[in-house]
C-alpha cells in the first residue's frame, strides 16, 4: 500500500477516503511545512497532499531526482506555492482541485462586495464596541450595489460564477478583462485592457490565478485609474494586489473601499490595513464550507488514486 502524507488536518470524510486506498499519515499542525520537512517528505512518502503555504520551491526539488515521492496532489485550485516545472523536472506530477471551489469562492466575492459597499464591517465594529448612538437618516451611508457596474479581472470558472451572481442577482452590468478572448454565458462585455476595467467599474473583483504573471496585476497605476467611488475585491491570491499601493489608495481616498479575503504575506496583515475602516478583512474564507472542503479533499484523493492506478489523474497540471 502506497504511503501518503497529508500536510494539514482534513475533514474526517476525506481522511476516511484516503485511508481506504493508502497508508496515511496526517500532520496535526495547521501551519505550513518547513523547508526541511518538505525535503524529508519527498524521500519518505510515495505521494503528498499539500496545500496553500507549503512552499515547494525549486530549491526543495534540487536533490529530488529519483526520490520516493512521485506526486503532489494539491488541496486547492491555486498551486503557485508549488514550482510545477521543477517538480516535472524530477518526475513528480502535480494536480489540483478545480471545480469544487467555484461557487463557494464566488459567494465570498459577493459577501465582500456587499460588505464593502454597505460598510458592514465598520457597522459591526461600532455595535460590538457599544458605540452605536441609534438609527438616524444619515448614519453610515454606503453605496447601492444593484444596477452598478462590476469589472471582473480573470474570467475563468470563478470569474464567470461571480458574473452570473452580479448580473442575475443584482442587475449589474458586467465588464471584464481576460488575457485571451473569452465568450461567456452571462451577458457581459470583454474590454481590451485592464485600464478599461479600472475606469468603468464601480466594483472591481480580482479572480485570476496566482503566479509570476499576475503578481501586482492590480498596482498603483490600476488603482489610480479607478473611480474614487469604486471598491476593490480580491478573492484570488494576495500578491495579485500590490498591498502597499492599495493601502495608500485607501488612506488617501483614491478609492472608496476594499474587501480582501487574501493577503500578500498572509497570515501577516499590515497594521496599516487593520487600522482602516474602509476595508473589509476576512481570514481566507473563500472555500471555508464543510461541503466544499470535503469535495476538495476527495478530489485530491481521487487524483492520488488515479495516479497510482496507472491512470492520468483527472486534474493533472504538469
Amino acid at each position: 500500500m502506497k504511503r501518503i502524507l497529508i500536510t494539514r488536518p482534513m475533514p474526517e470524510r476525506v481522511l476516511a477516503a484516503a485511508r481506504t486506498h493508502f497508508d496515511v499519515e496526517m500532520r496535526d499542525e495547521t501551519t505550513p511545512m518547513k523547508f526541511g520537512q518538505m525535503r524529508g517528505a519527498l524521500a519518505l512518502y510515495d505521494g503528498i497532499l499539500p496545500t496553500l503555504g507549503d512552499l515547494f520551491s525549486d530549491e526543495v526539488f534540487e536533490e529530488a531526482e529519483g526520490s520516493r515521492c512521485r506526486i503532489l496532489a494539491n488541496f486547492g485550485v491555486g498551486y503557485n506555492h508549488i514550482n510545477a516545472g521543477a517538480a516535472r523536472g524530477v518526475g513528480i506530477a502535480v494536480t489540483n482541485t478545480p471545480g469544487a471551489v467555484t461557487d463557494a469562492t464566488a459567494d465570498i466575492a459577493m459577501t465582500l462586495i456587499l460588505m464593502s459597499a454597505r460598510r458592514a464591517g465598520e457597522g459591526e465594529r461600532m455595535v460590538r464596541a457599544g458605540l452605536w448612538p441609534g438609527w438616524n437618516p444619515t448614519q453610515m451611508l454606503g453605496q447601492h450595489v444593484s444596477g452598478k457596474t462590476v469589472g471582473i479581472v480573470g474570467m475563468g470558472r470563478i470569474g464567470q460564477a461571480i458574473a452570473k451572481r452580479c448580473h442575475d442577482g443584482f442587475g449589474m452590468k458586467v465588464v471584464y478583462f481576460n488575457r485571451s478572448p473569452k465568450p461567456v454565458e452571462t451577458e457581459a462585455q470583454q474590454l481590451e485592457t485592464l485600464g478599461d476595467v479600472a475606469e468603468q467599474a464601480d466594483f472591481v473583483v480580482a479572480a485570476v490565478p496566482g503566479g509570476a504573471e499576475t503578481r501586482h496585476l492590480v498596482d498603483a497605476e490600476f488603482l489610480s485609474t479607478m473611480k474614487p467611488t469604486a471598491h476593490l475585491v480580491n478573492i484570488s491570491r494576495g500578491d495579485v494586489v500590490d498591498e502597499t499601493a492599495l493601502i495608500t489608495a485607501l488612506q488617501e481616498g483614491h478609492i472608496a473601499g476594499a474587501g480582501l479575503d487574501v493577503y500578500e504575506h498572509e497570515p501577516q496583515v499590515p497594521d496599516a490595513l487593520t487600522a482602516l475602516e474602509n476595508v473589509v478583512l476576512l481570514p481566507h474564507l473563500g472555500t471555508a464550507a464543510l461541503e466544499v472542503r470535503e469535495a476538495m479533499g476527495l478530489k485530491a484523493v481521487d487524483n492520488l488514486r488515479a495516479f497510482f492506478a496507472g491512470e492520468t489523474p483527472p486534474d493533472q497540471v504538469n
